[in-house]
């Protein structure tokens, strides 16, 4: 036996919308730039990040806990349209 049965570990975030843990990769990572929520698809805008599913329920979810303020430490209200019109367009599902 080679010792190589386990999978690989693999980074893990947490969603601020369901707060539950997914692969990074399942994740879409949320930056504030100025005053509003922009989408990071590739992962490299700068600045602190959230995360959240790319599903227009946690998303709901996220806004009204108001997570994203929170969690990227911003001082007052983000915008989220522009967000919202991003994830109700990549989900295909505008319930």
């Amino acid at each position: 036996m080679s010792g190589r049965t386990q999978a690989r570990a693999r980074p893990e975030r947490t969603c601020v919308g369901c707060r539950e843990r997914a692969a990074k990769s399942d994740l879409l990572r949320i930056v504030a730039i100025e005053d509003e929520c922009v989408p990071d698809h590739r992962g490299t805008l700068p600045g602190r990040g959230a995360y959240v599913h790319p599903a227009v329920v946690c998303l709901d979810q996220a806004v009204r806990r108001r997570a994203f303020p929170r969690a990227l430490r911003s001082a007052g209200a983000l915008d989220t349209a522009n967000l919202r019109n991003a994830v109700a367009g990549t989900s295909g599902t505008t319930a």
